[in-house]
């Protein structure tokens, strides 16, 4: 197709657009950019350019589909019971609950990653996780985090194909995403959007235990079913754990929450080697967002709230040796930039133990670096 004949194509098109637009398409300019009839050498050509246009389209539709072929294989389909014994006292039935997982590989042995609140409660032999190839299995164990809505499972199979595992750090707002699950039930269902936000905090979801939150955001639709299932990039790689809606209909709403995967695999590493997980502790109780309002800013010598706001130290923690004091504000941790309390807790929770820090806070309007050694938080205080 020459490009002069597709500059003229497309001119037509915009024409015709713009002619509807301002209320000027008449029948004389509709005959001008639309003729009433094409020569049969015309409507060849313009078969042959459509063609050539869907061509190109099907090029990225051909995208999608491989990603699909490629990561169809390693999403699971679960569905746990948890017995009445484990329920309310008032219920007659066992809860099931539906949902899906993402089979990875950890250090040489596979393993089905989830939500926590797909599987908790429920005994293993109540938990079956179903493959894309139809077999069925029961995890030979079980570990999970409520901190952070993170269960993995132990599985005996070795002949099924792990997840790509892609960096979340790299994710940025904008790009396209698919959502993989078991929406209502309904097994390896696949939608399509983007990363509507990073950082998403201080969410109330469930019942309040996640308390370690760095939530990302798509649009992609998620229903229930959807939680524990991958959100993929369009290399086929895992980038984050589908978790949540914000919905007033318990449907999807274009509002959907996902665990970023380094989170996730670093969470699930520590449950496997560990059987727990361990998280470093600085020794701050901090205001939360909430309370930190304009008028306690502006008394600290701030024009907005901003950073975490030091409420007390705890007694022989690493921010009492480190010189923390009540009212610091904390606006710098280990190189980074800490937008609120909740940050900071994220922060803190996921650098290694031992490691030594520098913070940086502000005092009295000048800005104070300081540098401490986080330990381990179970020292101080039984992790939630």
């Amino acid at each position: 197709m020459q490009q002069s004949t597709r500059h003229q194509w497309l001119f037509r098109c915009w024409t015709c657009a713009i002619l509807c637009l301002v209320g000027n398409a008449t029948p004389a300019a509709f005959a001008q950019v639309f003729p009433a009839s094409l020569s049969p050498e015309a409507r060849e050509q313009l078969y042959g350019e459509v063609d050539a246009a869907y061509q190109a389209l099907e090029r990225q539709g051909n995208l999608l589909k491989n990603v699909v072929r490629l990561v169809t294989p390693t999403v699971v389909h679960i569905e746990a019971t948890v017995p009445v014994s484990a329920t309310n006292s008032y219920r007659r039935k066992p809860v099931e609950e539906a949902g899906s997982g993402v089979i990875v590989k950890i250090d040489g042995t596979l393993y089905v990653i989830t939500n926590r609140h797909v599987i908790d409660k429920s005994p293993l032999e109540k938990i079956e996780i179903r493959f894309a190839d139809g077999q069925l299995t029961h995890p030979t164990n079980v570990w999970s985090d409520r901190s952070t809505d993170v269960a993995v499972m132990a599985i005996q199979a070795d002949d099924h194909v792990p997840a790509r595992i892609g960096n979340s750090d790299k994710v940025e707002i904008g790009d396209f995403v698919l959502a993989v699950g078991s929406p209502f039930g309904l097994s390896h269902s696949v939608t399509y959007g983007i990363i509507s936000a990073k950082g998403r905090r201080d969410l109330r979801l469930g019942n309040g235990d996640i308390k370690y939150q760095d939530f990302m955001q798509t649009d992609a639709s998620i229903n229930p079913g959807n939680s524990g299932g991958p959100l993929l990039n369009l290399r086929g790689e895992v980038v984050g754990i589908n978790t949540a809606i914000a919905s007033s209909s318990g449907g999807s709403e274009g509002i959907g929450f996902t665990i970023p995967i380094n989170m996730a695999v670093l969470v699930a590493r520590q449950l496997v080697s560990e059987g727990r997980t361990s998280r470093a502790y600085m020794g701050v109780r901090l205001y939360r967002g909430v309370e930190f309002t304009n008028e306690l800013a502006s008394r600290i010598g701030l024009s907005r709230p901003r950073g975490a706001l030091v409420r007390s130290i705890t007694p022989e923690a690493p921010a009492e040796d480190a010189g923390l004091r009540a009212y610091d504000v904390v606006i710098e941790f280990d190189g980074r930039t800490i937008e609120d309390d909740v940050h900071l807790v994220k922060v803190v929770g996921f650098t290694p133990i031992g490691k030594d820090v520098d913070v940086v806070v502000l005092r009295d309007g000048k800005r104070i670096r300081l540098s401490l050694r986080l330990e381990n938080r179970s020292r101080y205080e039984a992790d939630q």
